[in-house]
């Protein structure tokens, strides 16, 4: 007797339901010093424009959802957090990474998120359970794209 169609179809849903979720991404250590993360968390320089795409992109970074910036072909940015126009200049790579990471450690109220932290988070999404928003070299290229966005150099 062959099983019928319903019944592998009944299998695959069983299986599906007993994976677990998502599986827990390790987090590549780093330290804090002040109000920054200096070392890399990959041990590499990150890729700037890699890291200008994730900025502009509505579904990876959300960042134009509250920042605005040097992004014309973007239209409706934000206006909730400092423009991102010049922050190479008024921010370190260090303290970038830092706010990145995980912003709370500066501001335990701000809204941004927390693009590499697991603990401490409120309504994850199933989907976002058990890894961060952004892994380590995605971090380390938002921090490249953004340390190259500098104040144009005043004349005297």
């Amino acid at each position: 007797m062959r099983p019928s169609p319903r019944a592998g179809c009944l299998v695959a849903a069983v299986l599906v339901l007993a994976a677990p979720v998502a599986q827990a991404e390790e987090l590549a250590p780093y330290a804090i010093v002040g109000d920054a993360i200096p070392a890399s968390l990959t041990g590499a320089p990150g890729d700037p424009a890699r890291g200008r795409a994730i900025v502009a992109d509505r579904t990876r970074g959300l960042c134009l959802l509250c920042h605005a910036g040097p992004f014309p072909e973007e239209r409706f940015q934000g206006n909730l957090a400092p423009d991102l126009a010049g922050v190479g200049s008024r921010r370190s790579p260090a303290q970038l990474r830092l706010r990145l990471v995980d912003g709370r450690v500066l501001n335990p109220d701000t809204i941004m998120p927390s693009y590499y932290s697991l603990s401490g988070l409120a309504r994850v999404g199933r989907a976002w359970q058990g890894r961060p928003i952004l892994n380590a070299a995605e971090i380390e290229d938002v921090v490249a794209f953004l340390a190259t966005l500098r104040e144009p150099e005043e004349t005297p």
